[in-house]
């Protein structure tokens, strides 16, 4: 799944494709990807003749923001748009086309047709589902040490599941909170309230670097990722563990294992992750 510095890459990428370009007509081939409005026939109309005038990112959600709406759109696990003209032959698992001015369509293609798209007026776009419950982003202020501290020691869950959850802080999903907890030197299974303040740290910190650098490398590209002009990722190359069990550690040498942690597949280095 494309996490923030995926996300932020293909924001980065769409910007530069369709920012100031106007919707002509919507076609919906699968309908299930909508899901506000309830009625497709709706979210259609209400897009045509609208603008593309910023786009910005938050967590591991695109908003597109147009004259009078906010798309919110989720990529989940294989979602992709790229800009094509529409003599373009179409590619299967095309689910929605956004006919522009000039000729050109922006097309959404995703094989699993678990992504999500939600048409919101603007200036609600926080009031509601799906943005409202989300929790500050590593890069936002509001995630100070203090606040992360205070979240995490009222929970006995592992430190993994708790770094997945979007309420807690946002973006961060299996690839970099397994780097992050082993730049940290955390355990995966180490329960919330047992960290301390330090430790909380530690993570946070690891948390802001790990995504800094993947955003410049343009992302991780570990299956299908690619950004709207068909680019890989290149992250990949600097993992210290995800991806590399039964490999040695970069760091100590120690073989790097793979663990299950609330059925998400983990990866350790049991030398620098020492399970205290």
């Amino acid at each position: 799944m494309p996490e923030l510095p995926e996300v932020e890459t293909v924001k980065e990428t769409l910007k530069l494709l369709v920012q100031g370009k106007t919707i002509e007509k919507v076609e919906v081939l699968w309908p299930n990807i909508i899901k506000q409005p309830d009625d497709v026939e709706v979210f259609k109309d209400l897009l045509e003749g609208q603008t593309f005038q910023e786009l910005k990112r938050k967590g591991k959600f695109l908003l597109f923001y147009l004259d009078d709406y906010v798309l919110v759109s989720h990529l989940r696990m294989e979602g992709k748009y790229r800009l094509h003209d529409q003599e373009d032959e179409m590619e299967k698992h095309t689910h929605v086309i956004f006919h522009l001015q000039g000729g050109e369509e922006l097309r959404y293609k995703d094989v699993r047709k678990f992504g999500t798209m939600h048409l919101l007026t603007k200036g609600s776009e926080f009031l509601q589902a799906p943005l409202m419950a989300l929790g500050p982003e590593p890069f936002d202020e509001a995630f100070t040490t203090n606040y992360f501290y205070q979240r995490l020691k009222k929970s006995s869950r592992f430190i993994k599941t708790a770094l997945l959850d979007q309420s807690i802080v946002t973006g961060l999903g299996n690839i970099y909170v397994d780097e992050t907890l082993f730049r940290a030197g955390i355990h995966p299974l180490t329960k919330c309230n047992e960290l301390t303040k330090k430790q909380v740290e530690a993570i946070r910190y690891a948390a802001i670097e790990t995504l800094k650098e993947a955003v410049q490398a343009g992302g991780t590209t570990i299956r299908s990722y690619v950004n709207s002009q068909g680019n890989m990722g290149m992250f990949q190359q600097d993992l210290y563990v995800y991806g590399q069990d039964k490999k040695p550690c970069r760091n100590c040498g120690e073989e790097i294992i793979k663990i299950k942690v609330g059925g998400r597949g983990t990866h350790v280095c049991p030398g620098c992750q020492p399970l205290k």
